[in-house]
């Protein structure tokens, strides 16, 4: 495969990614009507999944540091697959669930009152301010994942280091402040 193939194919997935996302935010893709039971478990499923890539991201940091090329290289392709797991999960939750949840909304009513505004203070801002910077570089970060993972998988290692500088920071924030927005948000859930 040639270099202007991947770069194509990961300019195409990304996009295709992100677009996904921004219409099922956006409620252009209509769910069903009432979502499966298991619907509700999915946002702590994303979150373990998050958490557990975060913990792996290091440990695959730790082992290359110290020359462990092969283990390494397993460690990021099982992050690579739980990410891969953990974007469908994410897909499919948002098809399913026709309604946002909205930090501070403690009633569920999708509307957030002046009471509950001031009940949320600060918190909500500190919430957004961890999600904002989490959304952008979540998307931001996916085609830096897919080039660096080739790259890594082709033996590639100046080009991966290149890519990994900036990749692995990024991919680390997304993966933590992943959980930390589920465990902020999770009290506000109304399924």
């Amino acid at each position: 495969m040639t270099d202007k193939f991947i770069f194509r194919f990961v300019a195409a997935v990304t996009v295709f990614v992100i677009a996904v996302v921004i219409l099922l935010n956006r409620h252009l893709i209509p769910g069903p009507e009432t979502p499966p039971a298991f619907t509700p478990y999915l946002p702590l499923l994303n979150a373990f999944l998050n958490g557990t890539c975060s913990i792996l991201l290091l440990v695959s940091l730790y082992n290359i540091r110290k020359g462990n090329v092969t283990t390494h290289k397993r460690l990021n392709i099982l992050t690579f697959c739980l990410s891969s797991i953990f974007l469908v999960s994410y897909i499919v939750f948002h098809y399913l669930m026709r309604k946002d949840t909205m930090y501070g909304d403690v009633d569920g009513d999708g509307i957030l009152s002046a009471n509950e505004a001031t009940a949320a203070g600060g918190l909500r801002t500190l919430y957004l301010s961890i999600l904002i910077p989490h959304i952008i570089l979540a998307a931001g970060v996916l085609p830096l994942i897919l080039l660096s993972f080739y790259r890594g998988l082709q033996m590639q290692v100046e080009k991966h280091k290149k890519l990994v500088r900036w990749a692995f920071p990024i991919w680390l924030f997304v993966t933590i402040s992943g959980v930390v927005v589920y465990l902020m948000i999770s009290p506000y859930y109304h399924f």
